[in-house]
């Protein structure tokens, strides 16, 4: 009789057990390169994967992403797989084709986030074994499937992405052909032991199509972008925004003779043309490092910030107005069109309360400076964005105002600072306002809630009041589900227990020393 406690005969199941899927150790000894790595391992085996990579002839590539986007304390991504951000861009964009090659449960787990945020668009997947990943079979399979695919009367583009394992194993999509039968083939690295947060993902895709759209300028005759043609110029927006926003926007350029143009990561490859044509760049978000390299090489100049609240208004259409060479008296007119309407917009939507900020989109800073001009008080701003030129001025005000900005911001960070000020609020990723709602503290994720709307302009001044006030209201319903929940157990012993659950302590300190003794023998051999 076994001793094992069990609910069915789920235990008994005979298990057919082979090779883990993509494990080279086996076939190490039969051709694999040093130090190829194991399907098991991804963006949280660190140094392993970075290390292999560069044995792979990789150096180069991660070199560009540690200059690009440079890590903070912690080196690991601490949100979802940062592909996905390049993956979103590509979904998003009409008669664009998605291929993903990497581990089948990495690109299981893309798919499924990317359906959950509304993709309606078949990602396709390149599927790799021991054998196909070090002997080169895999890119021939990658070749073979991106030709299937270029249908000219489908696709205009085609974008290929390497996750960790195929990039730690240097399978080299720079060898895919550029263009087949008139469909233009894009491939990128997205690795998460190279590339930190799934925001300035969206600037490696947003970049490579940027740098191939140039090239064909540059070549000759492009086709026209969709739409009609302002005889304007224009300014590029740099960033996904609420859709108002660039409408807004646009609005507010009107005094001064110009207009607002595409807005990048955008929706069609023609687009990118019409980007091109701009006369200037507005980085509303401070991380598009790669695809402001692009815009500098075709001679467009580059203004950060962005037109929320007053002051960012005023101070914003000051920096285009000057960047145009735009008459003092039409830039004052620009000024004056809004800063009434505005400061009406934020009187009659006040914020009152102690709010601490923090998320992964970008946007962190300029959602802190409309919620202290509605009159919050706003202590903290953590964004795991690095720290960029085109945020600088963002920055600047908020530590004037007294805020601490920390770029690079771990989860700990937001948590620490979240349980030390003890806000009214806390605005952050779901584990944040997960604690924070375990201490009683009211709690709205920031990407769902607060960068899902507008934020420029008039219209920007009053839409966060309601959705905030609200949430803050909730304080004392907050403090009853605490008081009612209080006693059902944390970590180890969460629940409802009708006995003292069996912890086992003896087992944890078992298994703590087999793990100092591997990163003993680690070290070890690092030294040697």
């Amino acid at each position: 009789m076994k001793s094992e406690v069990t609910y069915d005969d789920a235990a008994d199941v005979e298990v057919i057990r082979g090779h883990p899927h993509g494990d080279v150790s086996r076939v190490a000894g039969e051709g694999a390169p040093a130090g190829a790595p194991a399907d098991a391992m991804g963006c949280h085996s660190g140094a392993d994967m970075e290390e292999a990579a560069r044995a792979a002839g990789q150096s180069e590539l991660l070199d560009k992403f540690r200059a690009d986007y440079p890590v903070g304390p912690h080196d690991k991504p601490q949100s979802m797989c940062p592909a996905f951000g390049s993956l979103r861009v590509g979904l998003r964009m009409k008669r664009v084709a998605t291929v993903l090659s990497g581990s089948a449960c990495c690109v299981y787990g893309l798919t499924f986030v990317s359906h959950f945020y509304g993709a309606r668009r078949s990602v396709g997947y390149v599927p790799f074994n021991s054998e196909t990943l070090v002997t080169g079979k895999l890119f021939e399979d990658i070749r073979e499937s991106v030709h299937e695919l270029a249908d000219p009367d489908r696709y205009d583009a085609i974008v290929v992405t390497n996750l960790c394992v195929p990039t730690a194993s240097g399978v080299p999509l720079r060898l895919l052909p550029e263009e087949i039968n008139g469909v233009r083939i894009v491939g990128i690295d997205v690795p998460g032991f190279g590339v930190p947060t799934h925001a300035e993902a969206k600037d490696v895709l947003a970049g490579a199509m940027l740098k191939y759209a140039r090239a064909e300028a540059e070549a000759g005759p492009v086709a026209r972008p969709v739409g009609s043609r302002t005889d304007r110029p224009t300014v590029a927006l740099l960033g996904e925004m609420f859709p108002a926003d660039p409408m807004m926007i646009g609005q507010m350029l009107s005094p001064m003779g110009l207009a607002a143009g595409p807005v990048l990561p955008c929706r069609e490859w023609r687009e990118l043309y019409a980007a091109l044509d701009c006369s200037v760049v507005a980085a509303i978000h401070p991380f598009y490092t790669d695809t402001v390299r692009e815009f500098k090489a075709a001679g467009r100049p580059v203004v950060g910030s962005a037109p929320v609240g007053l002051d960012g208004t005023i101070d914003w259409l000051r920096a285009i107005g000057d960047t145009f060479g735009i008459s003092e008296d039409q830039i004052a007119t620009a000024q004056n069109d809004v800063m009434h309407a505005i400061t009406g917009a934020l009187a009659a939507n006040p914020i009152n309360g102690t709010i601490t900020l923090s998320g992964y989109e970008g946007s962190e800073l300029l959602v802190a400076r409309l919620l202290i001009e509605s009159g919050a008080k706003v202590p903290y701003v953590g964004t795991a964005c690095a720290k960029s030129p085109w945020s600088a001025d963002d920055a600047a005000w908020l530590e004037a105002k007294g805020v601490t900005v920390k770029y690079r911001a771990s989860l700990e960070d937001d948590c620490a600072a979240m349980e030390a000020v003890k806000p009214d609020l806390a605005i952050g990723t779901t584990p944040v306002v997960q604690k924070a709602k375990e201490l009683g503290i009211p709690g709205l994720y920031f990407t769902n809630l607060i960068s899902a709307r507008p934020l420029m302009g008039v219209a920007g001044a009053g839409s966060l009041a309601q959705v905030i006030n609200a949430a803050i209201g909730n304080k004392d319903r907050m403090g009853k589900m605490k008081a009612f929940f209080e006693g059902v157990g944390h970590d180890d012993t969460a629940g409802v227990w009708e006995g003292a659950p069996n912890l086992r302590p003896d087992f944890r300190a078992q298994h703590q020393k087999k793990l100092d003794k591997i990163a003993r023998a680690a070290k070890a051999a690092q030294m040697i």
